[in-house]
């Protein structure tokens, strides 16, 4: 019997265990998607692609759900590199073009990850006529999730959706980055009460990224944290990278220290893939 979403729970179990196999199911290539969003989720998908970006739009009588996939190559984080280790400071930005003016209603402030705002840029004309196309033949709970860029994406197109006046029911990412400073994350909680589920296992060092955090606290993540493992694990982890990272300054990873900070990162990396992630959810 396929999982199921359960519409009057928040932050339950087993809409974690849904959404993050839908979120799996966004790495496959098309043909094995569908077929796993049909028999697995009672799905039917499809997928949407522009350029890097890829998420897909799965439905049936009761729900509409969009899940973005995260880096290409889920088993190694190269395809993160560069977004996540990079001079954080000089990439947080008010954004401008088609976007900025929905993004900037955050408010007075608000700074936005420039690759993430670029990646999310990509798509989301697309993703915004599959989902208006559905809402218009039934209006249905709409869920996002994603997993590492993915759930960078899926917190930004929330928060998209929503200026378009598209009632997001629920956000499910797993292993997500942060998407931008505190004014921003003020915003996403004031707007989104009880409906961010943010799953975390505690070794897994992506949602500290950008490594900005270690070195001053410009990047901040939204609510609901959902911890997995032990507490233990991830605060033994701020000290771990921020020993890796000992030669920062101003959020500057450069040379050596840059380097040394991925050696740390790919140490971690099984914590960050998402078969563990659904084992330590019961999925």
């Amino acid at each position: 019997m396929p999982l199921q979403l359960i519409e009057d729970a928040k932050g339950d179990a087993r809409n974690a265990q849904f959404l993050a196999l839908a979120s799996d199911l966004a790495y496959l290539a098309p043909a094995e998607a569908a077929e796993g969003f049909r028999t697995q989720l009672g799905l039917e998908a499809r997928l949407l692609n522009v350029g890097n970006t890829q998420a897909y739009l799965g439905t049936n009588a009761d729900h509409i759900v969009v899940a973005f996939r995260g880096t290409e190559s889920p088993t190694s984080m190269d395809g993160l590199k560069d977004c996540l280790l990079t001079d954080a400071a000089n990439v947080l930005m008010v954004p401008e073009g088609r976007l900025g003016t929905d993004l900037i209603a955050a408010g007075v402030g608000a700074r936005f990850h420039q690759g993430f705002v670029n990646a999310i840029g990509e798509i989301w004309d697309p993703v915004l006529a599959a989902v208006n196309e559905e809402v218009k033949k039934e209006d249905r709970p709409l869920w996002i999730t994603g997993h590492s860029l993915g759930g960078a994406l899926a917190t930004l197109a929330a928060w998209l959706f929503k200026r378009k006046f598209l009632n997001v029911h629920q956000v499910y990412t797993f292993g997500a980055p942060m998407v931008g400073n505190k004014e921003l994350s003020e915003a996403i909680n004031r707007e989104f009460p009880n409906k961010f589920f943010r799953y975390v296992n505690g070794p897994d060092p992506v949602p500290l990224l950008p490594m900005m955090s270690l070195a001053a606290s410009d990047y901040l993540h939204c609510h609901k944290l959902m911890i997995l493992g032990p507490h233990e694990a991830a605060a033994n982890l701020v000290v771990y990278l921020g020993d890796a990272a000992g030669g920062v300054a101003q959020g500057v990873l450069s040379g050596d220290i840059r380097e040394k900070v991925w050696e740390a990162l790919k140490a971690k990396l099984t914590s960050h893939l998402l078969p563990d992630y659904r084992q330590l959810i019961g999925g």
